[in-house]
């Protein structure tokens, strides 16, 4: 009466041996899957990672971000946000390099250079109506970038409450996704 819904070939099933033998080498075969992929994973996660783009400044929004790589001239740069304005400390900014170390900043009116080439013009006032203050002008020392974005309203370097983004900012170099 016990098995009157269970016939005793479907119950035989799992008491055998031979389910226990291939029991064992599913899990070991599969574990050792599972255990090379959590391994990659974390490995992965050491060098990698994918962040988002706090600003709509890029077309892209989804950057991969390989840590620790320093940008070059013209590389999209990962960086955190001191803080300030419209986006809490923290956040990722991705923008192009386009001063480093030893590359002159100047600006006439409102329009930026470096190293003589036009970069950007920068707005008295942003979209919301708050007055901006104009970025800093001169050589860049070591360990500091100046980065900028195609947009027209771009927190960038063109502005003082981004300013030139240090060395310890930067989070590393972007690789645009989507």
């Amino acid at each position: 009466m016990r098995y009157l819904f269970l016939k005793p070939p479907v119950l035989d099933r799992f008491v055998y041996a031979p389910f226990h033998h291939s029991l064992g080498k599913h899990v070991r075969r599969w574990g050792i899957a599972c255990l090379l992929l959590i391994a990659s994973a974390v490995q992965f996660q050491a060098h990698f990672g994918f962040g988002l783009n706090a600003s709509p400044s890029l077309p892209q929004r989804l950057f991969l971000i390989h840590k620790g790589e320093l940008p070059q001239r013209g590389d999209y740069a990962a960086f955190r946000w001191p803080g300030g304005g419209p986006y809490p400390a923290g956040v990722t900014f991705v923008k192009i390099v386009a001063g480093m170390a030893g590359d002159t900043v100047a600006r006439a009116d409102h329009d930026f250079f470096v190293n003589g080439t036009y970069v950007g013009q920068a707005k008295i006032v942003s979209r919301e109506g708050v007055p901006l203050e104009p970025g800093p002008t001169g050589v860049l020392p070591a360990g500091r970038y100046y980065v900028r974005a195609p947009h027209p309203d771009s927190l960038d370097s063109r502005y003082r409450l981004t300013g030139w983004v240090s060395e310890e900012q930067i989070i590393g170099r972007a690789y645009a996704l989507f």
